[in-house]
């Protein structure tokens, strides 16, 4: 009890003479410190005293204890709130700038993507992201027994709708709504079924839609060619790949030589020198008797790349997930 009541005066006193935050923030380290700290040291002590005078020790310490914490934090705001009356303000002073963030890495891809194309005179379209099963597979040529329809692929809602698997159905939209010559992309995310290092549930898709009279596959890859060049700032080539799509015909998967090694082969496009970058091929007249065009008259090309798999590209990123788990270590390099 005397080394209590010792410990006790000895703390009051040193409190007083206490006039600087941090000599307050000593004397809490020196006294109720985890490792340390002169009480912690008392209350393990106690398991020496004799066995019937250790509850009221015990009761006194942690009392003590309570009354130590409680005057730091008062000691605390008294220094800190002298601290700002006595310490001037220098009204000269350049201020400090608010920290605003940045866009996201995917936002500054889609806005640059959209830049591009609008230079070439195409227009900016959008659509719902919740359709229905006619806009985005009957009216895209896309029959009811296509696996692509099947639930595995597809997000259904209770209410007969679905997320759109892609911006196609704005392609259909705009064909219903007006008349050639028709020159749009359509950016905009898009779900699927889908869940590994280079795919997501949800992802952001854009595709692009010409309609005109004598429009040529030709049209079609000098568009592509131009828009790779001028995106990543390279001599790149591309090449087209007989594919098949339902609303096109014909289709083509487009291959860009690899923006890594420039071709020469490298993991990222593992060792073959090119790079699978979208789907693209000339409007299925199929298409075009859902929207009520002369397939004899119009002709037009259509194609499709992932926002995010060019983003994965520009910035040498190899999992398609950084970009969805707020990770700020990883969104700060942007």
């Amino acid at each position: 009890m005397e080394r209590f009541e010792a410990l006790r005066d000895e703390w009051l006193k040193a409190l007083d003479e206490a006039g600087t935050e941090s000599e307050v923030l000593e004397l809490k380290g020196r006294y109720v410190g985890k490792k340390r700290g002169k009480i912690p040291e008392l209350l393990q002590d106690l398991k020496d005293a004799p066995p019937e005078e250790r509850p009221a020790l015990g009761q006194a310490v942690n009392k003590l204890k309570n009354e130590v914490e409680a005057a730091i934090e008062g000691a605390l705001k008294r220094v800190r709130s002298a601290r700002t009356r006595l310490e001037p303000v220098d009204v000269t002073l350049p201020g400090l700038s608010p920290n605003l963030g940045h866009l996201h890495p995917i936002t500054r891809v889609r806005r640059e993507i959209e830049e591009i194309f609008i230079s070439m005179g195409y227009a900016v379209a959008t659509g719902p992201e919740i359709e229905d099963p006619y806009h985005n597979f009957e009216a895209l040529n896309t029959p009811a027994d296509h696996p692509s329809r099947d639930i595995q692929d597809t997000f259904y809602l209770k209410n007969g709708g679905l997320l759109r698997t892609q911006t196609s159905p704005v392609q259909i939209r705009t064909m219903e709504s007006r008349k050639p010559p028709i020159k749009i992309i359509a950016p905009g995310r898009v779900f699927r079924r889908d869940d590994d290092v280079s795919h997501s549930p949800m992802f952001f898709q854009v595709e692009g839609l010409v309609v005109d009279r004598g429009i040529t596959m030709s049209d079609l890859k000098g568009t592509l060619l131009h828009f790779y060049r001028t995106l990543f700032q390279k001599d790149v080539t591309i090449r087209f790949r007989p594919s098949y799509f339902p609303f096109t015909e014909p289709s083509a998967e487009t291959d860009l030589s690899c923006v890594i090694c420039s071709g020469t082969g490298c993991p990222v496009c593992k060792r073959t020198g090119w790079l699978e970058v979208g789907g693209c091929g000339m409007v299925d007249p199929a298409v075009f008797g859902f929207v009520g065009l002369d397939p004899d008259e119009y002709s037009g090309f259509a194609f499709g790349l992932g926002i995010d798999r060019m983003a994965m590209l520009k910035y040498g990123i190899d999992n398609i997930k950084y970009f969805y788990e707020s990770d700020m270590s990883f969104l700060e390099q942007f």
